[in-house]
């Protein structure tokens, strides 16, 4: 059976002077006025071993026999943790979430220092009540009574109930109930202190000692977001909850009592700041050392050592949230994103990321290391984060073929969602390129001639060969065109051909090869733009904004705002002989307490026949070896089979490189974010691969066909490449 687990109340454990003089008169008051129950609690507390035994059946004490079994809470809130893997199997830290920093560790995890310090400073009798200290309790009424200052007379398990209850509290997300539970748990009444001392009797009833110690240093607040013993060591000092010095142990365990007065983050504070060698935690630290040198705990030399050593907390932030992740942040926004909408995470968003921040999870993405290193060595060293007069976009994204896995993604920005550091210039952006906006990300960006592709699919699908010629003479006026969907319509556009080319007969190949706006006009003459846009479709392409695809003549050449994770996920599906699976982020997650819990899965489909999958790649591996992709297919190394299609929108504005080969699938673009209309062909980036002094430029243009085959060539250099299914 699990073991309790203790909550650190927000206010902390330490009693204010009015709590103490209320609840614990009114406490002595209300035994006086219920002397059945203050006849149990006086058995119970001074005879532990008779509150284990049957004597209990009584009238009198009948109340704590209702005890439940144990004191229910939800699951303690924890750090979540997301992963990446290296190749060896080790896991890599990109970013942690929490509302409450807390590690859970094992009782053998935690130094012996620590819970005789604990047992010591807090509750001397712990191992000899049965859940209340009556003589602590009462000396403590005397005392505030008599005017000695206050004491809190609470036990460890008393404090345990009361953590327990504010814990309930604290997973609230209605502020009114949230309001009302804390008060109910907090308020310094008679009939609460009574509730609390019957609770932790009915605690010691059912769990050992060290259970009981092992959840409260677990859960024990150690001031603002840090709770727990092993958050506490990592945060002030650096070091594990076992490896915690004497001296260490100490001062930590004197924050308990009061963490806003006995803190050791803030050096600015008066009273216990560092110039003053954090007096208050000294004073504290030094009172919980005598007590553990008068208890036995301590002899006498490594007591005067540690009162002797100065208090020099080494402050350890932990990492939160995705800018934390570096190049991989906006990887991890969009495994945040999965998290936060996924139904397999809960019935609704915060539902999701309370489970998420408060579930002690550990997430391990699909993200490949090696293929993310690529990535972000490439962007780096290919395009600039800013660039004068231009707003310019960078993005690299891979998808396992066949898998659904994203291996790698990364943009030319620094990821922040602080509105504030974004004002700081345009480097920094919140927003991931390379995704729809209902996953993080933009409303996408048009992409160009990659886009080519659906029309060929459609167009072998209806029974057109590869070798078929079309009239694709350049003219304004393209006639009508068939639409199923919306009507057949006439379009005045006058397109051009990349470099000019006026032939009036192309073939579909030699169209896909030199990448022939006319020819593909052509070609989309003789067919449906209605089933074209469902093509398109068929293969998980979207508009990033939500909205439908648009499917006039215009759109056969890549003018809809598509995310570059869509492209990537549509050309592995040609590589997988036409079956397209869905992008997944998350391989699989482990609970707190080592659970595997369930996460989305890739579906897969049928987006084309294979047959048409095969006659795309037939022309697609053309585009590598002697068409518009040829510069990338030479710059990759090893060689195994590849696909490809590149893409220049109007006025070579944004460029693009997509491509795959049997095991990943990989799409590289630069563009202008903002709709600049910045002409890539004349816009000159610093070659970051010259030397400083005698640094050269490099064509923007051109940085596609860099980036592309460093990406690619570490995957074929790791997953190999099967051939192609073609047509013959």
């Amino acid at each position: 059976m699990t073991t309790p687990e203790m909550s650190k109340p927000r206010e902390q454990s330490f009693e204010t002077a009015a709590e103490l003089r209320v609840g614990a008169l009114g406490g002595f008051l209300g035994f006086v006025a219920m002397s059945a129950v203050a006849g149990a609690l006086v058995a119970a507390a001074l005879t532990p071993a008779l509150a284990l035994s049957g004597i209990a059946a009584t009238n009198a004490i009948s109340v704590f026999e209702n005890l439940p079994d144990y004191l229910k809470i939800d699951q303690l809130s924890q750090k979540s943790n997301i992963y990446a893997m290296h190749g060896d199997g080790t896991p890599q830290l990109l970013a942690s979430f929490y509302d409450q920093n807390r590690v859970e560790v094992s009782s053998d995890a935690i130094n012996q220092f620590v819970k005789d310090a604990a047992t010591s400073g807090e509750d001397p009798r712990f191992y000899a009540h049965g859940g209340v200290d009556l003589q602590g309790t009462v000396g403590g009424v005397v005392s505030t009574l008599g005017g000695g200052g206050t004491r809190g007379g609470s036990s460890i398990t008393q404090q345990y109930v009361k953590n327990v209850q504010v814990q309930k509290c604290e997973v609230l997300t209605d502020a009114q109930k949230k309001s009302d539970c804390y008060d109910a748990a907090t308020l310094p009444t008679a009939d609460r202190k009574l509730k609390e001392m019957r609770l932790a009797i009915g605690v010691e009833k059912k769990y050992a000692k060290e259970d009981i110690l092992r959840s409260y240093l677990n859960i024990t607040g150690f001031g603002g977001t840090v709770y727990g013993i092993e958050s506490a060591a990592e945060y002030y000092y650096g070091v594990t909850a076992a490896t915690l010095t004497l001296s260490q142990a100490a001062s930590l365990v004197a924050i308990v009592n009061n963490p806003v007065k006995f803190q050791l983050d803030d050096p600015a504070s008066e009273t216990n700041g560092s110039a003053n060698g954090y007096a208050a935690n000294k004073d504290r630290r030094n009172y919980i050392l005598d007590q553990m040198l008068k208890y036995g705990k301590v002899n006498q030399a490594n007591h005067d050592a540690a009162i002797a050593s100065p208090i020099e907390p080494s402050i350890h932030e932990p990492s939160t949230g995705c800018q934390t992740a570096g190049g991989s942040a906006f990887f991890c926004d969009l495994v945040v994103n999965t998290l936060q909408n996924d139904p397999t995470f809960g019935a609704d968003a915060a539902t999701r990321m309370a489970n998420f921040h408060r579930g002690g999870f550990n997430v391990y993405t699909t993200l490949d290391l090696d293929l993310q290193d690529a990535a972000e060595t490439a962007m780096k060293a290919n395009v600039p984060d800013t660039y004068p007069g231009w707003d310019v976009g960078g993005v690299i994204v891979s998808v396992g073929v066949g898998t659904g896995k994203v291996l790698a993604m990364t943009q030319n920005k620094d990821y922040s969602q602080d509105p504030a550091v974004q004002a700081k210039g345009t480097n920094y952006t919140g927003i991931n390129y390379n995704t729809n906006i209902d996953q993080g990300g933009s409303s996408g960006f048009q992409p160009g001639s990659t886009y080519k592709v659906f029309t060929l699919a459609e167009w072998l699908t209806e029974g057109h060969s590869l070798n078929e010629r079309v009239d694709s003479r350049r003219k304004s006026d393209w006639g009508v065109f068939k639409d199923s969907c919306l009507g057949n319509q006439s379009f005045i556009f006058n397109p051009k051909n990349d470099a000019n080319e006026s032939g009036a007969n192309y073939s579909a190949l030699e169209s896909t090869i030199g990448s022939i706006n006319t020819g593909f006009i052509g070609m989309a003459k003789k067919l449906d733009l209605c089933a074209i846009r469902k093509t398109a479709e068929a293969f998980d392409v979207t508009r990033a904004d939500g909205d439908p695809l648009e499917e006039g003549a215009s759109a056969v050449l890549g003018t809809n705002e598509v995310a570059p994770l869509s492209m990537a996920v549509a050309f592995a599906g040609i590589a997988n002989k036409g079956t397209t699976c869905s992008p997944i982020v998350i391989d699989h997650i482990v609970s707190s307490d080592g659970t595997a819990l369930p996460v989305p899965q890739s579906e897969c489909h049928q987006s084309v026949d294979a047959t048409i999958a095969a006659g795309m790649t037939t022309a697609m591996q053309q585009v590598m070896t002697r068409g518009t992709a040829t510069t990338s297919n030479a710059a990759t190394s090893p060689k195994v089979p590849m696909i490809g299609k590149t893409g220049t929108t109007d006025g070579n504005k944004d460029t693009w490189m997509s491509g795959a080969s049997s095991k990943v699938a990989t799409v590289v673009g630069v563009m202008s974010v903002t709709g600049h209309d910045t002409d890539q062909r004349t816009t000159y980036f610093d070659d970051l691969r010259s030397p400083g002094a005698s640094r050269a430029t490099v064509q923007a243009a051109t940085a596609r066909h860099r980036m592309w085959p460093a990406v690619m060539s570490v995957a074929n250099a790791k997953y190999g490449g099967d051939l192609l299914a073609s047509s013959r």
